[in-house]
């Protein structure tokens, strides 16, 4: 037997601005993980390891200025998307 739980969330404003700004980083990161993985394929080498894309994607990133705000966002977040777009 499964049990199942919904849950309804009103956020108030300063929660809708740290949904968002955390949902956008997530997008980021999730579509350079799949434009990663597509130039590997098309340059016909192996797959980056998970590892391998998020030294890539999240920690050098956040040290450069165009991607600095990465750092707003918890890691964990930015690295669950590293792995749905692996299992994508």
């Amino acid at each position: 037997m499964q049990l199942r739980y919904s849950f309804r969330l009103y956020p108030n404003i300063a929660q809708r601005t740290a949904l968002a700004q955390a949902f956008g980083c997530a997008r980021v990161v999730f579509n350079d993980a799949v434009r990663a993985r597509e130039d590997a394929r098309k340059a016909g080498a192996a797959f980056p390891t998970a590892g391998e894309l998020s030294k890539k994607l999240i920690t050098r990133a956040k040290q450069t200025v165009e991607r600095c705000w990465l750092a707003e966002v918890s890691v964990v977040v930015l690295q669950q998307a590293l792995r749905d777009a692996e299992a994508a």
